[in-house]
């Protein structure tokens, strides 16, 4: 019989009771009446992200200079890569230096991360896989195109490597459960942008022979329990009285058929990793661009389309995100809030973010948002103004702080992005019985355009005080007629700044910095943070 001492004891109780803390203060993401929120220790905790470049997070000491320095852009979460080429790169032998030396500075940075597992596939290819999966394809196999060649991409039917994806990813979930007693980590992304690139379906034979196989009934029953619900794409192809692929899904069914099957892998690699360490996971989805076919964009992916084949597939998956290059940012964002999922945007072009993250923030109620490749953003100095504007961004939201989230639960947020290009070169949004009409900023009195782009984010803080929140825009205040009669003006404007639980404010604009106190005219160039107050009379 082992003998357990007094001092291992009180370690183990140590331990146990660490152990029972941590499972429960686990954070967790909801939705409630339209907000987004991610708690963390009981607080809802606004995700000001970045995501690393995929070659960011390979080194320790790539996290010596990073961090600090996106530390010093406002950015509160990174999201980086972890790749089972990099834990595992001896089969069964687990390697984490690299990945603790990085929770580590972020721990001294006052930062999160959220993991980013590039398993068996990243962009739809396996090239984040050990080198001794890809060596092996009769073990490890590989899917097949049309005309049978094999593609540099992980087969869904290959057993072996679920087993054993699932198995890695497992293993650093236990890891990050025992070394992050502190919860650097937030949550966990499993795979990246999954789906078969290059065809349809995988035109392997176990493929070929389980696609003309029956449709698992459970999925047909779910997905006819839901018909009124199901999104376009699917309500137009879905015959619930068939039994084969096509019979049932139509000309959509090689996509679903592949949706099914990365959803089947994918829900087990979870279930492994909530089994040891029960963090949100969620999956991101490369999306379709204007006229591309399935097999040009990942086909089978958990975009929009087909997403509620995941939903019904893969029940240890928690929520679903957009990665957003495209120029229809409001509508993917409204696409996937129509599907139940919060908003969380993990990637995001970099060129549009900064007016994409008030929309996010603002109008959507979302609890983080996301632009790729941030590592890429230089540090300009100490001069706010000099800084790039997606930093600006960061900075004046982060001096929003509790603010914003509790503004965003009761409904007390709205948010706007006007382009140049845009068919629509006036918008609206409603806010506490007034609306706020934004157009691009223009010069006086040639009215030239001052730029090519402006957003808002406009937060209720009183019954006639707004904070707005944003560039490029000059913006009218009227009353909102669906309150009442009456006519609004602007009692005053002002721009301000935080300091610790104070506003201070730089400059108070009247006169010609309001067009006589009639207009909010934003700076074209620089993110600033406006409190405007308004007031309402009675028409005369």
């Amino acid at each position: 019989m082992k003998t357990i001492y007094p001092r291992a004891l009180a370690l183990l109780a140590c331990a146990l009771f660490g152990a029972a803390a941590q499972a429960a203060t686990l954070p967790v993401v909801r939705v409630q009446d339209g907000a987004s929120q991610l708690v963390v220790d009981g607080n809802p905790y606004l995700m000001l992200a970045g995501e690393l470049g995929n070659s960011s997070a390979g080194t320790a000491a790539q996290a010596d200079t990073i961090l600090p320095r996106l530390a010093s852009q406002h950015i509160n979460t990174v999201l980086m890569p972890v790749a089972w080429e990099q834990i595992e790169p001896v089969e069964g032998r687990y390697d984490f230096r690299i990945l603790d030396h990085w929770i580590d500075v972020a721990r001294s940075q006052r930062m999160h991360l959220v993991l980013l597992w590039f398993g068996s596939w990243k962009n739809g290819f396996s090239e984040y896989a050990p080198a001794w999966i890809k060596a092996d394809t009769t073990r490890f196999p590989r899917a097949r195109a049309i005309d049978g060649t094999p593609l540099e991409i992980l087969s869904t039917f290959g057993e072996e490597t679920l087993r054993l994806d699932s198995r890695a990813f497992a293993a650093l979930m236990a890891h990050v459960r025992q070394k992050d007693l502190q919860q650097t980590v937030l949550m966990v992304q499993v795979e990246n942008e999954v789906g078969l690139v290059g065809d349809r379906r995988d035109r392997s034979a176990d493929a070929d022979r389980a696609f003309q196989g029956e449709v698992p009934p459970v999925l047909v029953q779910a997905l006819q329990a839901q018909r009124a619900n199901l999104t376009p794409e699917l309500a137009a192809h879905f015959n619930a009285q068939g039994s084969r692929w096509k019979d049932v899904f139509g000309d959509a069914a090689d996509e679903v058929f592949m949706a099914w099957r990365y959803a089947s892998y994918i829900d087990r690699v979870a279930q492994a990793g909530k089994a040891e360490y029960a963090l949100p996971m969620y999956l991101n989805g490369q999306l379709p661009a204007p006229l591309e076919r399935a097999g040009d964009y990942p086909s089978g992916g958990p975009h929009p389309y087909y997403q509620q084949v995941y939903r019904a597939t893969a029940p240890h998956v928690d929520f679903y995100s957009p990665d957003i290059y495209w120029p229809e940012f409001e509508q993917w964002v409204k696409r996937y809030q129509a599907l139940g999922n919060p908003v969380f945007i993990p990637e995001a072009k970099l060129q549009v973010a900064p007016y994409n993250a008030l929309y996010a923030y603002g109008e959507a109620r979302g609890f983080g948002f996301s632009p790729f490749d941030i590592d890429s953003v230089p540090v300009m100095g100490d001069d706010t103004d000099s800084q790039p504007l997606m930093t600006q961004v960061y900075g004046v939201l982060a001096q929003l702080g509790e603010l914003l989230p509790a503004a965003q639960a009761q409904a007390r947020t709205r948010g706007l992005v006007l382009h140049a290009a845009s068919p629509r070169p006036t918008q609206v949004v409603a806010l506490g019985g007034y609306l706020f009409e934004a157009t691009l900023s223009r010069s006086w009195p040639e009215k030239k355009l001052l730029t090519d782009d402006g957003a808002m984010l406009v937060l209720q803080s009183a019954p006639d005080e707004f904070f707005v929140v944003g560039s490029g825009l000059t913006v009218n205040v009227r009353r909102d007629p669906d309150a009442d009669a009456k006519v609004a003006g602007i009692s005053s404007i002002e721009e301000v700044t935080r300091q610790g639980a104070d506003w201070v404010v730089r400059r108070r604009l009247n006169g010609d910095q309001s067009n006589q106190g009639r207009q909010l005219m934003m700076d074209a160039q620089h993110m600033r943070i406006y409190r405007v107050r308004v007031h309402a009379i009675a028409r005369q």
